[in-house]
């Protein structure tokens, strides 16, 4: 089987650009912003959807579980928001294969519709006043049909955004995928904190328990088909195209034992279990120190160091903007000096500055939780910023949607969508405010462990893959 531009041997251990002798794909910069500016904008709204729940879990702990214990409330509610990342492997196991053998464009718009419409309807549930306890059951679906969404979501995104990157460049121009992330957050942030002004001006304090809450869901409406809109106007990548056409052409005689073929679950699992591997450890890492930022961090700000569910809301928001702006600038310093770097900085900055943070944070005082929350994001953002270039570099296209949908939703499920819950849980089982920290540096420790097998592909065409360039002059000189 014909493999386009430098296929590396996934069990080599050089990190030298292997020589290249076909002719490599030429992607207009137009092109490649119109394509991640599309997938950036309906990454914004998954994000979205995802930031409202985590900025009101104190107050649909009371609108979903009233009548229960308060502390074992806000473990309903926190596991309302863990449940989603339940379905998020099956998401993946589904949805990343059919990716590789339909493309990446159709997966991603049915991502998004799925995201859309799940996020809207959570803003039309009856309450606990309603119908008592069994208010928590179709939230807990519509978390689900959320979960298997982002199944694909980020998986899909991240493989569309580094194939249609140029090869010296895919650092910074993959990095705005995860812009987009973060400023959903924070869009959902500011949101919840706008409406809760709005309505407790015009109706009193109780309002956002009243009605209020369902606004920022229903937001998602108008936001959804803006985001949808942009999802039908991108191309599919190059990348896939070209292999693709090689694909149906060889496919019947694909060998089961050739790691660069296309293979279903349990041929990615057998090829490529060590990049799984390493991919699960660093996406743990990044997502656990992620999550808490963003979604388990409103809660603690309330719960254990007493501020008003309004800062605690909108604290984040300035936090989360400065790092998405930050993104590309360490994307760009990943393609000069490596991805491998990259990601040993936010280990080391994890271990040095975590505690300290949190001890900042105690403080209580708006000044001490925003620089707090500042030192948080420093080592967050670097993880961050090299995510959508690294993790799907390490396995080849044929398999890089499926691969990625496996080793991501695997990890995200297992430690990152669960740390509001095992964070709270930790301090409640311990007493101590400070779990989250040492959980959060727990994973900088796998990740740490991770980066010492894993190969540096800054500036190298992807696993089976053409050199992808966006002027003629920027071709490799075949060897």
């Amino acid at each position: 089987m014909t493999h386009h531009g430098s296929a590396p041997d996934p069990s080599a251990t050089s990190d030298a650009p292997a020589a290249t002798t076909v002719e490599p794909l030429l992607v207009h910069p137009r092109t490649i912003r119109k394509a991640i500016t599309g997938t950036a904008v309906g990454n914004f709204m998954e994000w979205f959807g995802f930031g409202i729940y985590g900025y009101l879990a104190v107050t649909m702990t009371t609108v979903f579980t009233s009548g229960v214990e308060r502390s074992a409330g806000l473990l309903i509610t926190l596991f309302g928001f863990a449940v989603s990342f339940v379905v998020r492997p099956i998401g993946g196991l589904i949805l990343g294969p059919l990716g590789d053998r339909i493309g990446r464009k159709s997966v991603l718009f049915l991502t998004m519709a799925l995201m859309a419409i799940a996020t809207t309807l959570i803003g039309v549930l009856p309450t606990s006043q309603q119908i008592g306890l069994w208010a928590i059951v179709p939230l807990y679906l519509l978390r689900l049909v959320q979960g298997f969404s982002t199944g694909g979501e980020y998986a899909g995104a991240t493989t569309y955004v580094s194939e249609f990157s140029p090869d010296k460049k895919r650092g910074f121009y993959s990095a705005w995928l995860d812009v987009g992330s973060y400023i959903g957050f924070a869009a959902g942030a500011g949101v919840v904190g706008l409406v809760t002004v709005i309505v407790n001006h015009l109706s009193g304090p109780d309002a956002m328990l009243d009605y209020g809450w369902r606004i920022p869901f229903l937001s998602a409406l108008p936001l959804g088909a803006a985001a949808i809109y942009f999802r039908m106007r991108i191309p599919e990548t190059p990348v896939f195209e070209e292999e693709s056409d090689e694909l149906d052409a060889e496919l019947s005689v694909a060998a089961a034992d050739d790691p660069m073929a296309r293979h279903g679950v349990l041929g990615i699992i057998r090829h490529h279990w060590r990049p799984i591997l390493v991919c699960m450890a660093l996406v743990s890492a990044t997502q656990c120190a992620a999550y808490a930022l963003t979604s388990y961090m409103p809660t603690y700000l309330e719960e254990e160091v007493g501020v008003g569910n309004l800062m605690a809301a909108l604290a984040t928001v300035p936090v989360l903007i400065v790092l998405s702006f930050a993104l590309p600038f360490l994307g760009r310093l990943s393609d000069r000096i490596g991805r491998k770097p990259i990601y040993w900085i936010a280990v080391v900055l994890t271990l040095i500055t975590m505690v300290p943070a949190f001890a900042v944070m105690r403080i209580g005082t708006e000044a001490a939780v925003l620089g707090a929350l500042f030192i948080v994001a420093v080592p967050t953002s670097f993880y961050l910023a090299v995510s959508a270039s690294a993790l799907p570099a390490l396995f080849p296209t044929a398999t890089r949607f499926g691969a990625m949908g496996i080793a991501f939703n695997l990890a995200v499920s297992l430690f990152g969508g669960t740390t509001p819950l095992i964070c709270q849980w930790l301090i409640q089982l311990t007493g101590n405010p400070y779990m989250p920290a040492f959980y959060i540096m727990f994973f900088a420790v796998i990740a740490g462990i991770a980066l010492v097998p894993m190969k540096e592909t800054a500036g190298q065409p992807l696993m089976g893959s053409a050199p992808v360039v966006e002027a003629p002059e920027d071709s490799p000189i075949p060897a």
